[in-house]
């Protein structure tokens, strides 16, 4: 049972999916800080200065708190909408990256299934010397 766990926590397939839930995790942080700190502040000051962040509903009634935080504080119940505003154009941009990105990889692989290979690349500057030398020596000899 040992060996069977270790032959399956070690296939490629597991290792490649560990590393992409890792990149997805960072890539998560760089996107919520892309939505609350890049986004949705201008979108706030062309509301008038709205705060989506801190938009919640006491479900107590209570409207003492003008913050989330201070109803979270006091110890109130909340619907904080706001924040999943937020969540949603979180969602809104990951899911448009992740398009991006699969699109290029099915139009590279649909180019590689033709047989268009990208074009190569140009070798570097060295090699055309050295074969540059190399044609001359044989053209002397």
């Amino acid at each position: 049972m040992f060996r069977e766990f270790r032959e399956f926590a070690l296939k490629g397939n597991v290792l490649d999916m560990a590393v992409g839930i890792i990149i997805g995790a960072a890539f998560t942080t760089i996107v919520k800080s892309l939505v609350d700190d890049i986004i949705m502040p201008p979108i706030g000051v062309m509301l008038g200065g709205v705060d989506f962040s801190n938009y919640f509903i006491a479900l107590n009634g209570d409207t003492a708190a003008a913050t989330l935080a201070e109803a979270k504080e006091a110890g109130i119940a909340v619907l904080a909408y706001g924040k999943f505003i937020n969540a949603i154009l979180q969602f809104t941009i990951v899911a448009f990256a992740l398009f991006l990105v699969i699109r290029q990889m099915n139009r590279l692989k649909a180019r590689i299934a033709k047989g268009e290979a990208p074009p190569p690349s140009a070798p570097p500057r060295q090699e055309v010397l050295l074969e540059e030398i190399r044609d001359a020596l044989r053209a002397k000899g």
